[in-house]
């Protein structure tokens, strides 16, 4: 089974929004969660599943401040729906360290998964602090 990047991302969210409730899960097993139904079968893991999920979780920190950094005054990151920040998350990841990932893909990507996982205010939200990476020169990544 060979998954698109729109499905790896969609099975990313799905582990990173787990290990957010909680951490300290056994990472293999929610893997392979996401990845098949059954549970007797142990499918391969994709690359950039792992790349996704192990990168955000590793720079979540930078990610945090990076969302913080572009939200409406008033807005604090404790009070963002966990669904969205996960999404921001994965975004922010992939727009700062991703380099085949156009930004304007990974923002495309982060709203589709806000349509799957969340509602249409949360999309909005999403967007509204999304499109300040579309604003920025490209250089500023490097």
């Amino acid at each position: 089974m060979t998954l698109t990047r729109h499905q790896i991302r969609e099975r990313a969210f799905q582990m990173l929004f787990a290990l957010n409730a909680n951490p300290d899960a056994d990472h293999d097993a929610l893997y392979q969660r996401v990845l098949t139904d059954d549970p007797d079968q142990t499918v391969p893991v994709p690359e950039y599943l792992q790349t996704l999920v192990t990168g955000v979780l590793a720079h979540q920190a930078d990610l945090d401040a990076k969302i913080d950094q572009y939200l409406s005054t008033g807005w604090q990151l404790k009070r963002i729906a966990k669904t969205d920040l996960v999404i921001m998350r994965i975004a922010f990841y992939e727009i700062d360290y991703v380099e085949d990932v156009p930004n304007r893909v990974a923002v495309n990507e982060a709203l589709e998964l806000a349509k799957n996982f969340s509602d249409d205010r949360s999309r909005r939200f999403i967007n509204g602090v999304l499109a300040h990476t579309l604003d920025e020169p490209l250089d500023s990544q490097s």
